[in-house]
């Protein structure tokens, strides 16, 4: 039988939590700055009557939408230093569900099945852009 090593379960284990947590801490990052950019520039166009509808227009809506989000995130991304490439992905993640505009225009899905469809397609499309930079995380 061969010796085991006692530390190296709590060895692996830092090493992982070493690997996950800046995924994390950056995908909570963006997640909050997509928010605060559509609160924040979705409220003032709100305020100045400019709104929008999924059931009326819904591509207009998921680009003035999508477009809100992406100066969140190049804002704080910037903030934190990422480079302009990963700032770039990340903000075109945000235009990825664009190719479900035809499923809502010939109504093979209704307009609340669009929005959430394109929610969950950016916070996949955020998460692919984001796994595939994660070599850079821990540098910014």
């Amino acid at each position: 039988m061969a010796p085991t090593n006692p530390t190296t379960p709590t060895r692996s284990r830092h090493a992982a939590a070493r690997v996950v947590r800046p995924l994390v801490r950056h995908y909570v990052e963006m997640v909050i700055a997509m928010a605060v950019g559509m609160a924040v520039i979705g409220g003032l166009r709100s305020l100045n009557g400019l709104t929008v509808s999924f059931v009326e227009r819904p591509g207009t809506a998921l680009l003035l939408m999508a477009t809100d989000m992406a100066v969140g995130m190049a804002v704080w991304m910037r903030v934190r230093r990422h480079p302009r490439a990963a700032i770039l992905e990340m903000c075109a993640a945000m235009y990825v569900p664009v190719v479900l505009l035809p499923l809502v225009w010939t109504e093979v899905i209704g307009p609340t099945a669009f929005m959430v469809a394109v929610h969950v397609l950016m916070l996949i499309a955020m998460l692919a852009v984001l796994l595939r930079r994660r070599h850079r995380l821990g540098r910014c």
